[in-house]
């Protein structure tokens, strides 16, 4: 897993131990991600599928991309298509994948990158593997992820953040057992790059076997956490077991508890989560498709202004 990492762990900023009077976030529940196929036909585990989207707020769904070797010829995309009203956020592991906006948007991202487009009112965008790797083939893993726009924001203009490995900011946790790379929002007083209209944290830490991970996380925020590979547990005082492909949805609390099992698949030596949440928007959601909206009428609109060109072309459209 080439996101970036650090040899030794020691020498990078140490997380706080949990304080005196600092409670654990319970575990509400754990779910298992189905599996199936998007865009033009590559594999998804939908993270948050049975989750209530009331734990969800402020995110929408989020897809794990793979892990997937591609032979020569099999790496696939998706093609042109719209969004409106929410921000997708595509986080690479591994592999390559290229991004075009109508709104200028564009970049190609590898090896712990990150993509956050801003739909804001509306574009066009294309994601595919570039043409050497459809070519070569080869390893393919990611996270795609639905940030939902609060009213305010939903029609503001369109926005894109190239974001590449080496900014992310790079935490240890207290005893230098687990690598925790901030991406967006603050862990602990430490801040990633990601700039977010819905405050919120997205974080993705790597737990040694036999480890145990206490974050420090905002009390305002919820909080997620998906098992991208490997086992352990979470929570601290009454831990539920955890493997790749499952969620857990925590409750309120200072900080949550993430351990790993001392023995680990050996094409998976390490837990490797991601963990997320954000401060609830609690306003109405109306869904469907590529738009997320307040009320139908507004996504019905959204359909309308697509179809009447009013979101840009396609770059050489």
């Amino acid at each position: 897993m080439p996101a970036i990492t650090v040899d030794d762990l020691t020498v990078l900023p140490r997380l706080s131990a949990p304080g005196l009077g600092d409670q654990p976030r319970p575990v509400w529940q754990v779910s298992t991600a189905p599996q199936g196929y998007e865009g033009e036909g590559f594999p998804v585990r939908r993270a948050f599928a049975g989750i209530d989207m009331a734990h969800l707020d402020p995110f929408i769904m989020m897809d794990q991309m793979g892990e997937v070797e591609y032979a020569p010829g099999e790496p696939k995309g998706t093609p042109w298509h719209p969004h409106r009203g929410f921000e997708t956020v595509t986080y690479i592991i591994d592999g390559v994948f290229d991004h075009q906006d109508s709104h200028g948007g564009g970049g190609s991202i590898t090896n712990g990158d990150t993509q956050w487009m801003t739909a804001g009112s509306g574009l066009l965008h294309i994601e595919t593997p570039p043409e050497w790797l459809v070519q070569a083939g080869g390893l393919f893993h990611g996270i795609q992820l639905w940030v939902n726009l609060p009213k305010a924001d939903k029609m503001n203009d369109p926005r894109y953040q190239d974001i590449r490995s080496g900014e992310v900011a790079l935490l240890a946790s207290d005893d230098a057992g687990a690598l925790v790379r901030v991406i967006a929002g603050e862990v602990d007083g430490h801040a990633g790059p990601g700039s977010t209209y819905s405050p919120m944290t997205l974080v993705h830490a790597t737990v040694e076997p036999g480890a145990r991970l206490d974050l420090p996380w905002q009390v305002d925020y919820n909080a997620l956490v998906y098992v991208l590979n490997g086992s352990g547990a979470v929570g601290a005082t009454e831990p539920s077991a955890l493997r790749t492909g499952q969620t857990a949805v925590l409750g309120a609390g200072d900080y949550l508890t993430i351990t790993a099992d001392g023995r680990q698949e050996s094409r998976s030596p390490k837990l490797d989560v991601i963990v997320v949440g954000g401060r609830p928007i609690r306003e109405p959601i109306a869904w469907a498709g590529p738009f997320v909206m307040n009320t139908k009428s507004e996504v019905m609109a959204a359909y309308e202004d697509f179809q009447k060109g009013r979101f840009g072309l396609p770059i050489g459209g």
